[in-house]
C-alpha cells in the first residue's frame, strides 16, 4: 500500500529503508480480505508466514554462521512495524522471529550447531514460548510445572496456558521449575528452560494442547503436560538458572512487540486521515474538524515518542545491555499510543467502523490486547515504580 503518513527514519540505515520497500512488497498479496477471512474462520495466516520464510526474514536474527541472515534486533524491528504498517498480523509471526535468541545467549556450541541452521532455513519452527501459568499470571515465580531429573532426562508435569502457534511450532521453549520456589535461596531460582521437540510430546501424549478462542484471532491454547521426557542436552543455561534464559528472550520480545504496536498504530493513523480527507458531512470534509483533528495528531505524536524510546531500548540491547526499563517503558507507551490511534480511527469512521469489512473493528480489536500482554501495564507501572524509581515494593 502507499502510506499517507511517512513514518520517521531517524536513525535508520539505508539497508533499513530498503528492508522497508522490500516488506511493502511482500505484503501485497495480503490485503484487507485475506485479513477478513483469516480473522472470519480463525484461520492462521500461514501464506504470509511462509512468505516470510521463503524470503529469510525469520532467520534474520540467527547469525550466518549457522545460516542466518546476521541482523541486528532494530532489523527485525523493522520488519514486525512494516508488517503491521501494510495491515498485517504480526504477531503471528514475532516469537518465530526472537525465541531462538535463548539458544544464541544461553545455549551451548552443540546446541547452536544443532538447532540454529534448521531453524534459519526453516525446517525447525520454533515459534513458541511456554512459560505462562493458570495460577501464576505475571508473577513468573510462582509456576508450578515441573521438571525432575532422572539420568540424562527430565520428566515434566503440569499445565501453561495462553500459548502460541503449537499447532505450527516443532519447537518449544519451556520454563519448568527444578527447584520448588519455598526452597530456593531467592523466587528466581530453581528455573530451567528446556527445548521441547513438540511433534514427538504431542505424538506420545505427553503435550495436550487445547485452543482458547478469543476476541482476536491469535492462536493460542491451553497445555496440560503429562510425564513429558526431555533430553538433559536440550536444557538450555544451567539448571536453576533458567529465569535468566527467558529475561533475555523477554527483553527482545519487548522490543519487537513494541515495533509492532507503532506500526499497527500508523497503519489507524494512516486509514483515519485518508477517510477524513474523502468523508463530506455537512457540506464539507470531515477533516476539517478539530474534534477529527486533534485525537489523531495526539496518537500520531505519541506513536513517534514510543518509537524513539523503543529505538534506545533496541541499541541498548545490541551493545549487550539488559534494558530493563527503556524495553518496559517503550512496550508501555507504544501500547497506549497505539489504543489512542484505534480510538480516533474508531471515531473518524463513526458507523461504517463497527462493520467487517473496512478492517477497522478488526484492528480496533487487536490494539485492545497490548494493554495485558505480553505483560500487563501495570505490572510494568509497578516495576519502573520500585525498579526505576527506588519506590516501595507494592508486591
Amino acid at each position: 500500500m502507499s502510506h499517507k503518513i511517512a513514518s520517521s527514519s531517524y536513525g535508520l540505515t539505508e539497508e533499513q529503508l530498503s528492508v522497508r520497500e522490500a516488506i511493502d512488497e511482500l505484503c501485497k498479496p495480503f490485503d484487507n480480505e485475506y485479513w477478513l477471512k483469516s480473522d472470519r474462520e480463525r484461520s492462521y495466516p500461514e501464506e504470509m508466514v511462509d512468505a516470510l520464510y521463503a524470503e529469510g526474514w525469520m532467520g534474520m536474527l540467527i547469525p550466518d554462521q549457522y545460516g542466518g541472515g546476521g541482523a541486528r534486533i532494530s532489523d527485525a524491528a523493522v520488519v514486525l512495524e512494516q508488517l503491521e504498517r501494510n495491515g498485517c498480523h504480526a504477531g503471528a509471526v514475532r516469537a518465530g522471529m526472537y525465541t531462538m535468541g535463548s539458544i544464541l545467549r544461553h545455549g551451548s556450541e552443540e546446541q547452536k550447531n544443532e538447532f540454529l541452521p534448521k531453524i534459519a532455513d526453516g525446517e525447525l519452527r520454533l515459534q513458541s514460548f511456554g512459560v505462562t501459568e493458570p495460577d501464576a499470571g505475571s508473577d513468573t515465580t510462582r509456576i508450578r510445572t515441573f521438571a525432575v531429573r532422572e539420568g540424562d532426562k527430565y520428566i515434566v508435569n503440569g499445565n501453561k496456558i495462553f500459548i502460541s502457534r503449537i499447532q505450527h511450532s516443532d519447537l518449544i521453549l519451556l520454563l519448568t521449575r527444578t527447584t520448588k520456589r519455598e526452597d530456593a535461596a531467592k523466587p528466581t531460582d530453581g528455573l530451567t528452560a528446556m527445548l521441547v521437540d513438540l511433534n514427538e510430546a504431542q505424538a506420545k501424549g505427553q503435550i495436550v494442547a487445547n485452543p482458547i478462542r478469543t476476541m482476536v484471532n491469535h492462536e493460542t491454547n491451553e497445555l496440560t503436560i503429562r510425564d513429558l521426557e526431555v533430553p538433559v542436552a536440550n536444557r538450555i543455561g544451567e539448571e536453576g538458572k533458567g529465569f535468566k534464559v527467558i529475561l533475555s528472550g523477554m527483553n527482545a520480545e519487548r522490543i519487537l512487540a513494541t515495533s509492532e504496536y507503532v506500526g499497527a498504530g500508523m497503519y489507524m493513523i494512516d486509514r483515519a486521515v485518508t477517510y477524513a480527507r474523502e468523508r463530506e458531512v455537512f457540506g464539507r470534509s470531515i477533516g476539517q474538524n478539530q474534534g477529527i483533528q486533534f485525537p489523531i495528531a495526539q496518537a500520531y505524536s505519541d506513536l513517534e515518542a514510543a518509537s524513539l524510546m523503543r529505538w534506545r531500548a533496541a541499541a541498548m540491547y545490541e551493545a549487550g545491555d539488559n534494558p530493563r526499563f527503556e524495553v518496559n517503558g517503550a512496550k508501555l507507551l507504544a501500547s497506549q499510543a497505539l489504543w489512542k490511534a484505534a480510538n480516533a480511527a474508531f471515531d473518524t469512521f463513526g458507523g461504517y467502523a463497527v462493520a467487517e469489512e473496512y478492517g477497522i473493528e478488526r484492528h480496533f480489536r487487536e490494539a485492545r490486547l497490548p494493554s495485558i500482554a505480553p505483560i500487563s501495564n501495570n505490572v510494568v507501572l509497578a516495576g519502573i515504580a520500585h525498579g526505576t524509581l527506588g519506590l516501595p515494593k507494592s508486591f
